[in-house]
């Protein structure tokens, strides 16, 4: 027989109250959540997915009322009704925490900088649960145990800044479940991580939700990791679930034409890209042959040796017309390798070869003036544009700066230029005068990329160009990307940690593990029959966007220190 449900959402509507207008984030939500059973909460950025859940809890902004509708949790002592609770309440403050858990996306801005992860999580214990300090405590430490942090002892005492991103996203779970909650929420909560941290991470929570018994609300845009580990699934859009039903049935028999567009929007390992891979003929692009990077050198008896190699005897090459992805886990030295072959980064061995002239140079013995053209032929987009555009620069001065610093125009010449390049990226000449802020995520890219494309570049690096996107406007960003490519006759170097989009958009894939490049290869060969072992860990936990064949259930794991699986 069915179980009841331990929270029900009836009619659920959410407005924010700003000084020009009324914004309507939220409209007639309704859904169940069930003990032991995951539901997906799925939408582009903007559709009213993390306004939901923080309804849920009262954690809405202050300008955010809830308009109507009901929040009833139930439990042995009889239902609730949250939406009836003031935000600052005795009352929810129980709640929250108590009987419902929270992952946030982003562990490095809830947790506290100057606190130690064990002090946090005790303070979350002597809150909710009646228990002396030194309980707590022994308390913690066997959370940290549980989240499969080693040594739990001693990470206890560590502060947030000394922990990796997967370490950071496993101590909020162990805070998250801290009082045994009858709730999970988890909003967004693998979006910064690499494929196998990911997939280590839902192992954790699958398992631990299983042990507990816990229903769980996720809110995601990968719709990947929601064919992994959904039951049900609510897709949203302009504040309003557009449909709902068994994560089998929306995948396999979806009925809104929206759910269509982002599951055909959807990249799948097993899917080849449009374009024909060119053919590698004559002279390289760009060669890099040993390139090194190490911190901490040291000197002993005439020899040099570095603490820390962020990337070691590295090589690779480059065609015209050719698109060379870059793949590995966080911390596998792949921007570190890019932002050397532009030099932004010193190598500390290691040569650049730069064919891109009529005679061949070697790009780590450019001097200034030489580096600088250079720097106009290879040009770098950065992962977020918001953080990589100046908020106090129109779109025009950004897109002109680097016309401007290589004196090439001015005046009327970087307006019509200007003009050129929005056009080529697919936005309207108004948005010359408009700041960052103004526009989409999606919108703020294209801006990148047209200042990347003002010095008619040969040869663009992509560093994670397209990861904090969603996944139609991320579709949109790869294509236009391929098209510029035909139009320009460019050449891109693609570093990324989602292997489908690599798949989608590079001819050719290299894959980095601990600063080594392990293996090279064609993007089908790499993507479907790699050699290494490590690549075959790191293909098998790729998310699969079918119900029917859940990938990461059955992932390869890589042992580094036995070099076995």
């Amino acid at each position: 027989m069915r179980q009841d449900p331990v929270l029900t959402v009836r009619d659920l509507s959410v407005d924010f109250h700003l000084r020009t207008h009324i914004l309507h984030a939220v409209r007639d939500v309704s859904f169940d959540l069930y003990p032991g059973k995951t539901l997906c909460l799925v939408g582009e950025s903007g559709s009213g997915k993390s306004v939901t859940a923080r309804a849920l809890l009262r954690l809405i902004d202050p300008q955010a009322k809830v308009a109507g509708g009901e929040i009833t949790l139930h439990g042995a002592d009889g239902a609730t009704r949250l939406d009836t609770m003031e935000p600052n309440s005795r009352e929810i403050r129980a709640v929250r925490g108590g009987r419902i858990g929270l992952i946030f996306q982003e562990p490095m801005s809830s947790l506290s900088p100057v606190r130690t992860i064990g002090a946090q999580i005790v303070e979350a214990l002597l809150l909710h649960r009646q228990m002396t300090k030194a309980e707590a405590k022994a308390e913690t430490v066997n959370l940290l145990r549980q989240v499969e942090i080693a040594h739990p002892e001693k990470m206890a005492d560590r502060y947030t800044f000394e922990f990796s991103g997967g370490m950071r996203q496993r101590a909020m779970i162990a805070m998250a479940l801290a009082c045994d909650p009858d709730i999970l929420i988890a909003d967004e909560p693998t979006t910064a991580l690499d494929v196998t941290t990911q997939a280590e991470i839902m192992d954790l929570i699958a398992r631990l939700q299983a042990e507990r018994g816990m229903a769980m609300l996720m809110i995601t845009h990968d719709l990947g990791l929601v064919a992994e580990v959904a039951d049900h699934v609510a897709v949203m859009r302009w504040g309003k679930i557009v449909e709902q039903g068994p994560v089998d049935d929306v995948f396999h028999a979806a009925q809104h034409p929206y759910t269509k567009a982002l599951l055909a929007a959807t990249l799948r390992l097993d899917t080849a890209g449009k374009r024909l891979a060119p053919e590698n003929t004559g002279i390289p692009l760009l060669s890099a042959r040993g390139l090194t990077k190490g911190y901490g050198v040291k000197n002993w008896r005439g020899k040099q040796s570095f603490g820390i190699m962020a990337v070691e005897d590295a090589s690779l090459d480059l065609w015209p017309g050719e698109n060379l992805g870059i793949v590995g886990e966080s911390g596998s030295g792949k921007t570190t390798l890019g932002r050397m072959l532009l030099r932004i980064i010193e190598p500390s061995r290691g040569n650049i070869q730069w064919n891109g002239d009529t005679n061949a140079e070697d790009v780590t013995k450019m001097a200034r003036p030489e580096l600088a053209r250079y720097r106009s032929a290879v040009r770098l987009v950065f992962q977020d544009p918001f953080a990589s555009l100046n908020p106090r620069m129109t779109v025009k001065q950004v897109i002109a700066d680097p016309l401007i610093v290589a004196g090439e125009m001015n005046g009327a010449q970087v307006d019509a230029r200007v003009e050129e390049l929005l056009e080529l990226v697919g936005l309207d000449r108004s948005a010359m005068e408009r700041y960052p802020h103004a526009f989409s995520g999606g919108q703020r890219q294209r801006i990148s990329i047209a200042r990347a494309l003002a010095l008619n570049p040969r040869i663009i690096i992509a560093d994670e160009a397209t990861s904090a996107l969603d996944v139609s406007i991320r579709a949109q960003v790869l294509d236009l990307l391929l098209e510029l490519q035909t139009r320009l006759d460019l050449s891109f170097i693609f570093i990324a940690h989602d292997i489908s989009v690599v798949r989608y958009f590079c001819d050719r894939v290299a894959v980095m593990h601990k600063g080594r490049i392990v293996e090279t290869g064609p993007a089908e060969q790499i993507c479907t029959a790699p050699n290494e072992l490590y690549t075959q860990s790191l293909i098998s936990a790729v998310p699969n966007p079918d119900p029917r064949n859940r990938r990461m259930l059955h992932r390869t794991r890589f042992n580094a220190e036995a070099a076995t699986v």
